[in-house]
């Protein structure tokens, strides 16, 4: 089985695939703090305890991170206790068969490539990710397959924390859609904002992209991903796709394509 980890700055996703598919996954607070010998025995208690799993072995690791202080601690974890499998670090060097369009190549965040190369893999291009994770980031890739730019906001996390910190009589509230979008009372108001506001961002954004993109934006396929896509997926004219293992799925693609 193949294990593949996304180690985002809030949020640590990882998955398990047999053959194409994800047959469990995880969630986990980034922390990077975390050593090498605590990340293994996270994994290992998450790899004994699923009723799953029923002792599966696995026999490749594939990973993409954006914070370098845990991909340091990720790479010592494999080395020292996953010595005998074979691990695929998505870094400068790895194939991922995604041509990188950018003034500054380097300047790109691996799972933004890992993204991009799942989303054209699955639905073909002209595409555009949008990423619901601690930033909400739009990445757009040509008919080509090649990832031609990007654009990046706050992130809808980051914009509640703001909120509630600058606003003296108001504070953080759960993120579900509120009765309407004309609110009765505090905590639905900043719900309405919220959901809606961001809704209406990413179909801005979408749009003007779609157009620079193809000469049909009709052409042009949305796919969302993220740990907040599901808050706004049902609000936003745009997206037509709604992936929750989107970087998962493109680690595994980059592990074969490296491997075999």
């Amino acid at each position: 089985m193949l294990l593949t980890i996304d180690v985002g700055n809030t949020h640590t996703v990882l998955g398990l695939f047999e053959g194409e598919d994800v047959i469990e996954h995880w969630r986990l607070a980034t922390d990077a703090r975390r050593t090498a010998d605590e990340i293994a025995v996270v994994l290992q208690g998450l790899l004994t305890q699923s009723p799953l799993l029923k002792g599966a072995d696995v026999d490749g690791i594939a990973i993409c991170s954006t914070v370098p202080s845990v991909l340091n601690e990720m790479r010592e974890m494999c080395r020292r206790y996953y010595g005998d499998v074979t691990a695929v670090i998505v870094e400068p060097g790895i194939r991922t068969g995604v041509p990188v369009r950018m003034d500054n190549p380097k300047e790109v965040g691996s799972d933004r490539i890992v993204n991009s190369l799942a989303a054209i893999d699955q639905y073909g291009g002209p595409c555009i990710v949008v990423d619901f994770g601690t930033a909400t980031s739009f990445d757009a890739v040509s008919a080509k397959g090649e990832y031609v730019g990007a654009v990046t906001a706050p992130g809808i996390e980051i914009s509640v924390d703001a909120l509630a910190a600058a606003g003296a009589q108001l504070h953080k509230v759960e993120l579900v859609r509120p009765r309407s979008v004309i609110a009765k009372n505090t905590v639905e108001a900043l719900q309405a904002g919220i959901i809606y506001g961001f809704a209406g961002q990413v179909d801005g954004i979408v749009e003007r992209m779609a157009a620079e993109l193809a000469d049909d934006p009709d052409e042009v396929t949305v796919v969302a991903t993220g740990g907040h896509a599901a808050l706004v997926v049902g609000e936003s004219r745009s997206i037509d796709v709604h992936e929750p293992w989107l970087t998962l799925m493109g680690l595994r693609l980059i592990y074969h394509r490296n491997t075999t």
